[in-house]
């Protein structure tokens, strides 16, 4: 019998203080099939994250077990079985 691998999305405590946004286990083999999945309910919180063509806004940064996604466009990153997907807001400043 054949197992689905689920991923972790799981959001920063600064966009929870704006947004609810609880940590959600997705089904998908790269970071755009589990956020599509763990994002479909929720549109507001997908424009957050996402922009109207589907890639990685330029104030979000999307990590992977704790590497940093090399794909902000396609999203087509490996997820693992139990990966965590961290979607945290970019730091800037002077």
């Amino acid at each position: 019998m054949a197992t689905t691998d689920m991923g972790t999305v799981r959001f920063t405590a600064t966009l929870a203080r704006h947004r609810a946004a609880p940590a959600a286990a997705a089904p998908g083999a790269t970071v755009r099939a589990v956020l599509d999945a763990a994002l479909a309910d929720d549109p507001l919180l997908r424009a957050y994250v996402l922009d109207d063509q589907g890639r990685v806004r330029r104030h979000v940064n999307i990590f992977v077990d704790g590497a940093m996604i090399a794909d902000r466009v396609r999203l087509s990153d490996a997820v693992g079985a139990a990966s965590e997907i961290y979607v945290l807001q970019a730091l800037s400043g002077g």
